[in-house]
């Protein structure tokens, strides 16, 4: 018999990984509501026609499409049709909806976008959702990236005004700073500066080509990207503009002036420096809190998804090594793709795994969410085992997270498990303690022990 094993690219999860995973969901889910954002969630699969052409070319590819089974085909002629497709098609690329109709959903942006369509009547808009749900996709497994992980978007529909891109900045820096996550910097760049780029380039037509060579400069360097650019039609002359616009520096306002000057001749590209200059200053208005992190203009942020139409955010911890902890944007006619013009949205994503695996490598996780109870009850038989059930009975009435153990194994045996499970104190229930209406309570951190009556016991644990 073989081994069990789980599907590469997917993992279990412990329950101390468990305690920390809901950590940071809970952190996360009183920001969100703190500003207003309400709960959503979307089936693990969606048509896949619903998904199909959202994410661009390479996101294409990446979506897990499910196959029909045929077993839910009536007719021996369509399931004669499945098996013949089934055949063809083996080893090739799936894309015919006899074999496969519905995916598994590439993240919760599109999910989003096809509820807010459904349910356009009942919906008050603006419309502020959160949403914290797995997502797949077929990628190639690699440190902090997966085939199955969690993802936890923020997103406001029905609003063109720039102060929701900068209430978004705020949660991303509320989030951060509660989380304790150091050297956090939020890259900021507009889509409609990246057209700019485009049209200045001389080549308006190619924009998305520019932006996927772009959206790599972190991974290939500049040599890797101009080799790119030129496989995608990009001339010497737009290369030399593109290098241009990369080589600026200095504080955000001096880089937003440069740009200004290099754009001069792009009304697009002016209107992507004016949403960023409008969106920074919000920011500075309604943020509450003091924070070390930074805002940071940065032109060769692309975030290669086709949706997009203006302010784009990335965010990255540059305390470990790894790619971006969240990211998203504006997007004019995400709705639109699905019949619903003219409804204006903006959104961010938590990289829930990415940003576990940080807290993770600084142990930032604060040392109480190791146990679940940090009580634990002897069981030694008779009526002493009476007399802990009342004792377990009275903690949890006070709230108090407690177990028992549940046979009277040997003393050993009972303070291996404790201690395995990183229990804070041990109650010891015995006959001296029964005939006192008391119980001794062992610290297991300290080793101290002491005889105390139930309320005191109560208070300590407290």
């Amino acid at each position: 018999m073989s081994k069990p094993s789980i599907p590469q690219g997917t993992r279990d999860f412990s329950p101390a990984e468990v305690r920390k995973r809901q950590y940071i969901f809970s952190t996360l889910r009183s920001i969100f509501e703190l500003y207003g954002f309400q709960p959503l969630e979307t089936p693990a699969m969606e048509n896949l026609v619903t998904l199909t052409g959202k994410y661009g070319e390479e996101g294409d590819r990446l979506i897990f499409k499910i196959l029909n089974n045929g077993l839910h085909e009536k007719k021996d002629a369509d399931k004669e049709k499945l098996n013949t497709e089934w055949a063809r098609l083996l080893d090739k690329p799936v894309s015919s909806p006899v074999v496969t109709e519905r995916a598994l959903r590439y993240d919760l942006t599109i999910p989003f976008a096809r509820y807010v369509v459904m349910n356009q009547n009942e919906l008050a808009f603006p419309f502020r959702r959160y949403q914290m749900q797995p997502v797949w996709r077929a990628d190639r497994p690699q440190k902090g990236r997966y085939r199955e992980f969690w993802q936890c978007d923020a997103d406001v529909v029905g609003s063109t005004s720039l102060i929701n891109e900068a209430e978004l900045l705020c949660i991303y820096q509320r989030a951060f700073q509660q989380l304790g996550l150091p050297q956090v910097a939020i890259k900021i760049n507009s889509r409609k500066l990246l057209a700019g780029l485009a049209e200045i380039c001389g080549t308006p037509e190619l924009m998305m080509e520019i932006t996927i060579a772009l959206d790599k400069l972190d991974k290939v360097g500049w040599d890797g990207v101009v080799k790119e650019l030129k496989e995608r039609g990009i001339e010497d002359a737009g290369i030399t503009q593109i290098e241009k616009v990369i080589n600026v520096a200095g504080s955000n306002e001096e880089k937003l002036e440069a740009l200004s000057a290099i754009m001069a001749t792009s009304a697009t590209g002016l209107e992507g420096i004016r949403e960023l200059r409008q969106t920074l200053a919000y920011h500075q208005q309604i943020k509450n809190l003091d924070w070390d992190a930074a805002i940071e203009v940065d032109i060769s942020l692309a975030r290669g998804l086709n949706y997009y139409t203006g302010v784009i955010v990335e965010v990255v911890c540059r305390a470990v090594k790894m790619g971006s902890i969240g990211g998203g944007g504006r997007y004019d006619d995400l709705t639109g793709l699905f019949g619903l013009k003219n409804l204006s949205g903006v959104g961010v994503s938590f990289g829930i795994d990415r940003i576990y695996d940080v807290m993770e490598e600084l142990n930032l996780f604060p040392q109480t969410l190791a146990t679940g109870a940090n009580v634990m009850i002897a069981n030694f038989g008779g009526e002493n085992e009476a007399y802990a059930l009342q004792l377990l009975k009275q903690l949890r009435a006070n709230d108090i997270a407690a177990e028992i153990y549940p046979e009277s194994a040997k003393f050993d045996k009972q303070m291996k498990y404790a201690n395995k499970r990183g229990i804070a104190y041990v109650l010891l229930p015995g006959d001296d303690e029964r005939a006192q209406n008391k119980v001794s309570v062992k610290n297991f951190t300290t080793g101290e022990q002491q005889l105390l009556d139930i309320n005191a016991v109560v208070a300590l644990l407290k």
